[in-house]
């Protein structure tokens, strides 16, 4: 039995053609335009109306949605966080943890793992993102400072072995021992991420050349240009805008990081060099106006306003509390990048990023059919996970 979409416009890797797509099983077996295709009796047909047919959204960070936080200590608070998520388009979700007591850590390792066996109504599970404790405390915005450490390479080795599903690992690469932790992260598979860190541009050259490939939540929890003894220093920002090998995650809901800038960015960086992340927390999805970043138990409290989270007195952002198709509006509607390349943000770019290019990311035969629908004004109307269909508003 195959599912067959037609009258779709499907956004491929730098086009958009009008026709449909062919799902057996949980691959895509062939992309055909102008719904040409030899028709079978048990074929499923549904008519896109003439929706974008997208590969499913890839969010690489992310600390929870739908009042659930990935450090809530259960495995249905993972559940169902990730499966928020999925309503509004992602298929393939990297769960994160933030900074905490060591015991609510390895919990939240333990439950993330334990839900990355859950296939129903779930979205894929891709592996973990660590993100601290090893910050700079002048950079530590929503990172909660009693949890900040010193690097010991005997914790991060234990980190590793006890949850071998981390594949990304976000620190200050200032901090010392940071560069001999970039090298094992590089010599074991994990993305070595820079992040809430207080370096110049001399020190983010050197962890370019220690391992350190990705920069978390560009210009937000990082340094910008200083002055130390009367000379002119680059942050991590700019070294961000500067060092074309580096890959940028950015929060595009408009409030992170202003129109103009994200416009800059995509101006600089282009869209091969970015990944589009919601890094929500748990109010992702709700329409509360009070929340807590972190668990449950001990994290702190936020206020949420004008479509963004707030630590109290305004002092930082308090996470985000954007889904994944917001991301998509805001690119395209407030950053005037075109939709293929804002997708490219969201699919293939992250993809790469994660070293699972070659079964997601993009339609392509052979490719896992991780797909979605939306609307022009990017409302998701239906979200396929590996050929299952798990949302589905389109009345045929």
């Amino acid at each position: 039995m195959r599912t067959i979409f037609i009258n779709a416009k499907i956004i491929m890797l730098n086009r958009i053609i009008t026709g449909g797509v062919i799902v057996e099983n949980d691959k895509i077996s062939l992309v055909f335009e102008n719904d040409i295709f030899d028709k079978q009796s048990t074929d499923i047909i549904i008519d896109a109306k003439g929706w974008y047919l997208s590969p499913g959204f890839i969010d690489i960070h992310t600390h929870g949605a739908g009042n659930s936080d990935f450090m809530d200590n259960s495995i249905e608070a993972v559940c169902t966080a990730s499966r928020t998520h999925m309503k509004y388009g992602t298929t393939s979700i990297v769960p994160t943890t933030l900074s905490s007591h060591e015991k609510e850590l390895f919990d939240s390792l333990r439950n993330i793992e334990e839900a990355m066996k859950i296939t129903e109504n779930m979205p894929n599970i891709i592996g973990i993102h660590v993100e601290g404790p090893y910050f700079s405390p002048e950079q530590s915005g929503a990172q909660d400072k009693r949890h900040l450490k010193h690097i010991d390479s005997n914790e991060y080795k234990r980190i590793f072995e006890y949850c071998p599903s981390i594949v990304r690992w976000t620190v200050a690469p200032e901090i010392p021992g940071a560069l001999e932790m970039g090298r094992w992260m590089h010599k074991n598979g994990i993305i070595a991420s820079i992040g809430h860190s207080n370096a110049v541009y001399e020190e983010v050259v050197r962890a370019c050349e220690n391992g350190f490939s990705t920069l978390t939540h560009f210009f937000n929890g990082m340094s910008r240009i200083t002055r130390k003894n009367a000379l002119i220093h680059l942050g991590v920002s700019e070294s961000g805008l500067l060092l074309d090998d580096l890959t940028v995650e950015i929060i595009a809901d408009g409030k992170h990081l202003p129109p103009s800038l994200l416009k800059l960015i995509y101006k600089t960086k282009g869209a091969d060099r970015i990944c589009l992340v919601t890094d929500s927390m748990r109010a992702a999805g709700t329409d509360v106006t009070d929340s807590i970043i972190g668990s449950s138990d001990t994290g702190q409290k936020v206020e949420i306003e004008d479509g963004v989270a707030y630590m109290p007195g305004r002092k930082s952002f308090g996470g985000s509390v954007s889904t994944t198709d917001r991301l998509i509006r805001t690119m395209t509607k407030l950053a005037d990048v075109p939709l293929v390349e804002a997708v490219r943000m969201l699919t293939i770019v992250p993809a790469r990023t994660l070293k699972v290019d070659k079964y997601k990311g993009s339609i392509m035969i052979g490719k896992d059919a991780d797909i979605i629908l939306f609307d022009d004004n990017i409302n998701v109307k239906l979200v396929m996970v590996k050929g299952k269909i798990w949302k589905n508003e389109i009345v045929q």
